[in-house]
């Protein structure tokens, strides 16, 4: 499944917590309220997306973008869009075959 990659290196999200009032943990525990099984995201995976220093990452699951996106939505209406880029289209060209030791 393709990643999808904070934007402005997490700015965006950021401010979207500073909107909403919330903490690293605030916005943890508010992603398990839109999470369908109620697990949500961890602090140290939010963490890790809205930081900036070395253990920042730059990428995440659709699913943890999702669980993010929709718990900071429903304080800022920010959409998911706003906060992560999309993934591009797959450019392979390359046709993909049998090998020769699967041929009848």
């Amino acid at each position: 499944m393709p990643k999808l990659h904070r934007k402005d290196d997490g700015k965006p999200l950021r401010d979207a917590m500073t909107r909403a009032g919330l903490s690293i943990p605030q916005l943890a525990k508010a992603t398990r309220r839109v999470d369908p099984d109620g697990k949500g995201i961890s602090p140290a995976t939010v963490g890790h997306l809205v930081g900036q220093g070395k253990s920042a990452r730059g990428a995440c699951e659709l699913r943890t973008a999702w669980f993010v996106a929709s718990a900071l939505h429903k304080e800022t209406n920010a959409p998911l869009q706003d906060l992560f880029a999309m993934p591009t289209p797959s450019t392979s060209t390359v046709e993909r075959s049998r090998s020769h030791a699967e041929e009848d």
